[in-house]
């Protein structure tokens, strides 16, 4: 009778062990996925910054008594650079593409510029990193979503606890940004 007892015993404490090795595993392999998707944004956004100085030189050609607007674009992309963070990062991405929407809009009054072929290669390198940028945030934001929820469901919410795994922010866009823009180039 004994021995049943601590057979019972002994096979609930392994399959107790084998669920929190799994869960803490599992958190970890999302928690990688999400730094992973991270760094994704991270390269996007080089690639980003990388462009944006070719892109002022171009229109300084032909716009040079636009300072404010360089002032605003460069002094954007260097907060963006040296932001940390996915919240500060967010709002810094955020104060870069108003300040690059202002360069088009400068750009706009210059149909010489428009037609520069220099130019219209930028802008379309710029506007594919863009749609890349746009896509990693997504993959980003997925993959904490998956994190987040892992480490709030019941009973993984007290082994990620007791874990210190913590919820993770979503790159979110400023309310300003939520509605449509109307860029014409």
């Amino acid at each position: 009778m004994w021995d049943y007892i601590f057979i019972f015993i002994f096979v609930i404490v392994v399959l107790f062990i084998v669920f929190v090795i799994k869960t803490y595993n599992s958190l970890v392999v999302l928690r990688q996925r999400v730094n992973n998707s991270w760094a994704q944004i991270d390269v996007q956004l080089k690639r980003r910054y990388d462009l944006i100085p070719n892109l002022m030189e171009t229109v300084k050609g032909y716009a040079a008594h636009e300072k404010e607007v360089f002032q605003k674009v460069t002094e954007a992309r260097t907060k963006a650079i040296n932001a940390q963070g996915v919240e500060a990062q967010g709002q810094a991405e955020n104060m870069l593409s108003g300040a690059l929407k202002s360069l088009f809009a400068v750009a706009e009054n210059y149909p010489e510029l428009k037609a520069n072929q220099n130019f219209l290669s930028l802008q379309e390198e710029l506007s594919n990193t863009e749609g890349k940028i746009a896509f990693s945030r997504q993959f980003y934001n997925d993959t904490v979503m998956k994190f987040n929820t892992k480490i709030q469901v019941f009973p993984q919410n007290i082994i990620a606890g007791f874990m210190g795994f913590n919820i993770i922010p979503y790159f979110e866009v400023a309310e300003g940004e939520r509605g449509a823009v109307n860029v014409k180039f």
